[in-house]
């Protein structure tokens, strides 16, 4: 199992009764509440830690959001090219730049091109759908994010993967008449490709393109779910199963000496859904468009459905929306938080790996909120040192799709 380090550098110091009047952190909330030098300072701290990580181990993530605190990486190439160039040895996952956002895939293409090649072949392209609040901020409409997504997935690819001399696209969404990307990839045909989705049908769409899928906070019924949605996509499609090495999932995760220690800094991680998840009804699931019709029940439904299979242990089924208000407790009960000591924090994860039937990357959430710098990198040094020799032992596998599942 590889693991890969994620911060998506937020912003906490705001002060508390403006976050209570606000009606959204995230798309609506004035920049004047951000000072640009503090701003400077989390960054700077941030890839140290992000260098650290390449000395441990460990591998990174680079993410995107918009105009709020739950994030300062608006603009992710930026963080890409950095460590590209700064670190040595770490893969580096982009995942990712909002390609439903931006109008152009192919000069999307052309900034992977040159960052894999900064890095010598060390990229790795994430593509996650966005948003409501990173929709309102861009100002695209959410009614086509679906086809959209697909079509700038499929104009990159090419633009990656054409090494003939120009050619032209003529898409539904997309119009390029001229492509022709300078430099190449360093890594042939095509740096690896990951999608961050959950629904059944998405998820059932990376499995037919053989993408490493990718669940966020997802807990241990979705992410189940989401897979065997995968699975059975490319047994139905006739074409080979999946190893592990195609699943991938993210949660926060908090090293301590003691069990206190390590659930300590899990509550300053859950800042992340505690106070950067407030977000205005116009920017989430009122959002026309923004989920599949089927999605709907789900969206809407007021309480989580029951799963037919109990997780591990006292792990509980996660929440879905109802994420505000969790204690460190309850997200480690929904398997959105692993925490502890090193050996705790292995056997959870261990837990989890064995109910959703195995994966092959673990993106593990390790500075959010208030966490200050010393605590992350101690945090840091005890998986690298304690938890991540154990996880890199266990080798891919691959299993035959169960229809039960």
């Amino acid at each position: 199992m590889d693991v890969w380090y994620q911060c998506e550098i937020p912003y906490p110091h705001v002060a508390q009764d403006v976050l209570d009047k606000a009606p959204s952190v995230r798309a609506s909330l004035p920049n004047r509440y951000c000072d640009p030098k503090v701003a400077a300072d989390l960054f700077e701290e941030c890839i140290d830690e992000f260098l650290l990580c390449d000395e441990r181990g460990l591998n990174v993530v680079a993410i995107e959001h918009h105009a709020g605190i739950n994030s300062l990486l608006s603009a992710n190439p930026m963080l890409v090219a950095i460590l590209a160039r700064q670190t040595r040895k770490a893969r580096i996952l982009s995942l990712g730049t909002l390609v439903t956002l931006r109008p152009d895939p192919v000069r999307l293409a052309e900034e992977y091109a040159t960052a894999d090649v900064i890095s010598r072949g060390r990229l790795e392209i994430g593509f996650v759908k966005s948003g409501g609040s990173e929709m309102a901020s861009s100002n695209m409409n959410a009614l086509d994010n679906g086809e959209r997504y697909w079509e700038a997935i499929d104009l990159i690819t090419k633009s990656l993967t054409q090494h003939d001399g120009p050619f032209s696209w003529e898409g539904k969404h997309f119009t390029h008449r001229h492509v022709n990307v300078w430099p190449p990839a360093f890594q042939q045909p095509l740096p690896r490709m990951w999608s961050a989705t959950g629904d059944a049908s998405t998820s059932a769409d990376v499995g037919r393109r053989g993408m490493v899928h990718a669940l966020v906070l997802r807990g241990p019924d979705g992410t189940k779910a989401s897979y065997a949605a995968n699975r059975r996509a490319r047994v139905d499609a006739g074409l080979p199963p999946s190893s592990t090495e195609k699943f991938a999932y993210a949660a926060m995760v908090a090293v301590g000496d003691t069990e206190e220690e390590g659930m300590r800094l899990g509550g300053k991680l859950l800042w992340f859904l505690n106070t950067s998840m407030k977000s205005a009804p116009q920017f989430g699931k009122f959002l026309a468009g923004g989920a599949p019709p089927e999605a709907a029940p789900m969206i809407y439904r007021t309480r989580p459905k029951a799963s037919s299979t109990p997780p591990p242990g006292n792990m509980k089924p996660s929440m879905g929306g109802a994420l505000i208000g969790t204690s460190p407790e309850q997200a480690k009960a929904q398997g959105i938080l692993f925490a502890g000591t090193p050996d705790s924090v292995y056997q959870q994860i261990m837990d989890f790996y064995n109910f959703v039937g195995g994966f092959g990357h673990l993106v593990m959430i390790g500075r959010s909120g208030f966490m200050n710098h010393e605590e992350t990198e101690k945090s840091i040094n005890l998986f690298a040192r304690e938890v991540l020799p154990r996880l890199k032992a266990i080798a891919p596998v691959t299993a035959g799709f169960n229809q039960a599942s």
